[in-house]
Formats: structure tokens, C-alpha cells, sequence
């Protein structure tokens, strides 16, 4: 299996703060990889540099074969844990303007959003504005403007975050189809217990490093006890 993503050697700071030390890293194409670790662990400033938010001060990123570059933005679909939606924009009107940023065209992204909309079931939702949804309901939104435009990778950071059971559940399941599709997804989490329901691949970072990566099924067993995950795991170590 070839990889759609290598991090090598990278290197953030932020003043004397290292958030990132020498961290590398393998993304299988096809995967689901969980990137695990404790709140300030080094994980959303990883994601940062993957999608060009930031710059790391050394080491590189491939993406398919190729030094990661601005023309790669578009193959990369992101749901961060902070969402970034306008508030006062209308839904309908919102997602037609994100999707032509991605490179779509307007009767491409109305094409697209109609299938997601139906899919999801939130067909009615096309006139209200952001302001007028739940946090679940805009979550819902985020999610189908990071799919729509079927990027070969996409990047969720804690995607279940203020979702009930019941959609939880279904965007789980909407997550396993893109994978089925095609799709290589990075999921991030601090929750192990979803790592083991949807992850094939794992790495886990702590205090800026990486400590272990490789196929979930093989990490289980190299530390069959639980006192590794609740030791490094934590929100309070």
C-alpha cells in the first residue's frame, strides 16, 4: 500500500514552545488514521501545517507523491474542532461559495450539495441562516462543505464534538463510506474509544513527539494492557 501523506522531521515553535519535535509520520492511501493524543499534545498544530495554516520552521510534508504546495489545498478537505462557519449567512448560500473556493463550479456545487443535503437529511435547511442552527445542525453543514468537493484526503479534528448518539452515529457511518469510495481520512481524537471503532492505523503523539504509529491491530497487541492508554491518554497528564 503506497501513501497519500509523508511528514518528515517536522519542526514547529511557538517562541520557546515546542509543539512539534521532529515529528514523522506515514498516512496509507485508503486508510483511516487515527492521530491520538492528550489536548496540547502537538496534534492540531500538525494539522495546521497540512493544510498550509501555518508553516513548519523545518522538515517537509508529501502529499501524493509531491512536495506539499498551495496547489494542494484543494485536494484536502478539513473539519477543525474550532468550526468556522458565517453565522449570518444563509446555509445554501454559505456552501455554494465554499465549494467554488474549492475549485468547483456553481452548477458542480449545487449538484453536490443537493446530494449531500438530501443524504443527510437536511433539505430544508437551505434558507436558514447559521445563526438559527443547533451546534449539532451547523456541525452537520461543516461536514458536507469538507467532503463536497472529494478530496483525496480529508482531515477531521474531533468530528463527533456536540453531536447527540444518533448523529454521531451517522456521520460514523458516512465516514466508513468515504473510505469505501476511495477517500484517505486522518481523524484526530483524544477518544481511543473511537480510534478502535473506525481507525486501521494509528500514531500517538504526546508532549510534541510522536511515541508509537503503525496498524491499530498491531499497537493492540505490542500493548495489551491498559495502563499505556490511561497513562498517556489522559486530559489531565
Amino acid at each position: 500500500m503506497s501513501n497519500i501523506l509523508e511528514v518528515n522531521n517536522v519542526v514547529k515553535k511557538y517562541g520557546d514552545f515546542v509543539a512539534l519535535n521532529e515529528v514523522s509520520l506515514t498516512v496509507p492511501k485508503g486508510s483511516i488514521y487515527g492521530l491520538l493524543g492528550p489536548n496540547g499534545a502537538g496534534k492540531t498544530s500538525l494539522i495546521r501545517i497540512i493544510n498550509q495554516i501555518t508553516m513548519p520552521d523545518s522538515g517537509e510534508i508529501i502529499l501524493d507523491g509531491e512536495k506539499l504546495s498551495p496547489k494542494h489545498i484543494q485536494y484536502i478537505g478539513y473539519l477543525p474542532e474550532e468550526r468556522g462557519l458565517y453565522k449570518s449567512m444563509k446555509v445554501g448560500e454559505q456552501c455554494l461559495y465554499l465549494a467554488q473556493m474549492k475549485g468547483l463550479s456553481k452548477a458542480q456545487a449545487k449538484a453536490q450539495l443537493e446530494y449531500w443535503f438530501e443524504r443527510l437529511g437536511i433539505q430544508g435547511w437551505w434558507n436558514k441562516k447559521i445563526q438559527e442552527l443547533s451546534k449539532g445542525m451547523a456541525q452537520k453543514v461543516q461536514f458536507v462543505v469538507c467532503v463536497l468537493h472529494k478530496p483525496k484526503l480529508l482531515i477531521f479534528d474531533e468530528p463527533f464534538s456536540g453531536f447527540d448518539p444518533v448523529n454521531a452515529n451517522v456521520i460514523k457511518q458516512e465516514i466508513l463510506e468515504l473510505q469505501k469510495q476511495g477517500s484517505t481520512i486522518i481523524f484526530s481524537t483524544h477518544r481511543m474509544e473511537s480510534v478502535e471503532e473506525l481507525c486501521d492505523h494509528i500514531a500517538l503523539i504526546h508532549k510534541s513527539n510522536k511515541l508509537i504509529e503503525g496498524r491499530l491491530d498491531e499497537v493492540k497487541r505490542k500493548f495489551r494492557t491498559n495502563s499505556f492508554e490511561v497513562g498517556i491518554l489522559s486530559d489531565n497528564v
